[in-house]
């Protein structure tokens, strides 16, 4: 029994240490999960095909579109702005060949690139010969009142029409915008919205309707990268002459030094323009040139998160473009469709924790790179920037201002107007006749604004109170009025019995029926 024991004992010691060693053998390769990291979301249109993805931040929550209502999961992974990637477009100047786009019809708010379309049509008026480099902008108080950025000059403000571009192309000035588009349509804003709006129709740019010179905030004006890129191919075509106004790289007052927002210009070879453009809604937008032997192209950039990305893009893209075979290409900008869609709004995500955040992220990145914003095409600018200097003051004359002035003063107080200087009084004989050289009474029952008015029914030792003041023995009479166009006879105070001269609240008089309402 003993024996027996011991041996079923060893049996089961020795099945329990083969079941163990079977868990000790590993599992077959094929069997064995491995963790797999999940790659970062790739965004359309942020690199050239074929070139490697430049250092991205870590991946955002998504957004949600902006029909939902209800805000998407935190660990929802996103693109970089809420289903909405920047849209893009690059085309040849001198063909108008599409060289790459994505999304380049949607529509979106194009900011300050608005600008764009003023310069241009002060070009043109330059051109027709209305006006001139030196033609007087006056900063209306229309102007003055523009939400930054701005130059901050005040109301009255004079400026050559040459040194106004500058300032709204480098600086971006609000105001400034305002004050040349009033100046181009006889000081109405409205007037010259309805002109950029006609030239747009006019150049093809059908997703496009302004509603201000100079981009800000506001209903109803939206835009495309499509037409954008029309409009700079337009100014690059019909004014080679003034393509410096656009690459500018600072402008200076003698006090400050304002630096352009195109951070292509001295750091992407050939670059040479052209506006960069900024609003909650529209996200970092950029319209951008550069030129290479003798060959122009024109790329724009709109939506993007932040200046480093934007500028990171539009290098990529410019130089996708010049390494592209012409040949191959064959659609034109203006053969893209127009947008059905309604224009995209951004600005929870641009303007939201999570753009910020995003855009905090990039600059800290930034520190650490080798490459400028992390593009192999940008190099840091390694000199001062060549800057041009501006001021007020120095325009020709006009109807509105003098020739030379800087400041208009009390601008916009109107000037008093003199009042005619009346007749000399002309005294009334006290028997009722007229004083030589005046009208003769008129009839009885016959009015005339020239008959004297009778003296006084009064006796002589009680002088009437209305002509005469008695003190002791001297009585001295004054005239009765004046002959005047500006006066109004009314009736003698002392010749009506019954004329109340008790002030209106005096006790209580009889209510009269009053006419109209409140």
């Amino acid at each position: 029994m003993v024996r027996s024991s011991l041996f079923e004992r060893f049996c089961c010691g020795a099945v329990a240490a083969l079941f163990a060693a079977c868990l000790a053998i590993p599992a077959p390769a094929a069997a064995k999960q491995v963790a797999v990291p999940t790659p970062k979301p790739v965004i359309a249109g942020e690199t050239p095909a074929g070139e490697p993805a430049a250092p991205q931040p870590p991946a955002e929550p998504e957004t949600p579109a902006a029909s939902e209502t209800e805000a998407a999961p935190e660990e929802t992974p996103a693109a970089e702005v809420a289903n909405h990637p920047a849209s893009s477009i690059v085309v040849d100047v001198a063909t108008g060949k599409v060289l790459s786009e994505h999304n380049a019809t949607e529509r979106r708010y194009p900011a300050s690139t608005t600008k764009l379309m003023t310069v241009y049509l002060a070009l043109k008026a330059l051109r027709e010969g209305t006006v001139s480099l030196d033609s007087p902008v006056i900063v209306t108080r229309l102007a003055a009142a523009q939400a930054p950025a701005k130059m901050g000059y005040p109301a009255g403000s004079v400026i050559r029409l040459d040194n106004a571009m500058k300032m709204m192309l480098v600086k971006s000035a609000n105001d400034i915008a305002m004050a040349i588009g009033q100046s181009l349509a006889h000081e109405s804003e409205e007037g010259f919205v309805d002109i950029m709006n006609a030239e747009a129709a006019r150049l093809g740019m059908k997703d496009t309707h302004f509603v201000n010179p100079n981009g800000l905030p506001q209903d109803g004006q939206h835009s495309s990268a499509k037409d954008l890129a029309i409009l700079a191919i337009q100014i690059r075509r019909e004014f080679p002459a003034f393509s410096g106004y656009f690459d500018i790289e600072a402008i200076t007052n003698g006090k400050y030094v304002m630096k352009n927002g195109n951070k292509l210009l001295g750091r992407f070879e050939g670059a040479d323009g052209m506006k960069t453009g900024y609003i909650c809604a529209s996200g970092f937008n950029l319209v951008s040139s550069a030129t290479r032997d003798g060959r122009t192209l024109v790329a724009v950039v709109l939506g993007a998160n932040g200046t480093i990305k934007r500028e990171r893009l539009s290098a990529a893209i410019l130089q996708a473009g010049f390494e592209t075979d012409l040949a191959t290409k064959t659609q034109t900008v203006d053969q893209l469709p127009t947008s059905p869609g309604e224009v995209i709004d951004i600005s929870d995500y641009i303007c939201g924790a999570k753009g910020r955040s995003a855009r905090a992220a990039e600059r800290g990145e930034e520190k650490d790179r080798d490459e400028k914003f992390g593009s192999p095409y940008l190099t840091e600018m390694q000199r001062p920037p060549v800057t041009v200097k501006v001021g007020l003051g120095g325009a020709a004359g006009n109807e509105l201002v003098d020739a030379g002035v800087s400041i208009i003063a009390n601008y916009g107080i109107p000037i008093p107007t003199p009042r005619p200087t009346p007749p000399a009084p002309e005294s009334i004989a006290t028997d009722g006749s007229a004083p030589d050289g005046a009208a003769t009474p008129a009839e009885p029952g016959e009015a005339s604004v020239d008959t004297p008015l009778p003296a006084a029914e009064t006796p002589p030792d009680k002088p009437s109170a209305a002509n005469a003041y008695t003190s002791g023995t001297l009585r001295s009479s004054f005239p009765l009025g004046v002959h005047s166009p500006m006066a109004k006879r009314g009736p003698r105070l002392d010749a009506e019995p019954g004329f109340d001269l008790r002030a209106a609240g005096f006790g209580r008089q009889p209510a009269a029926a009053e006419e109209g309402g409140d």
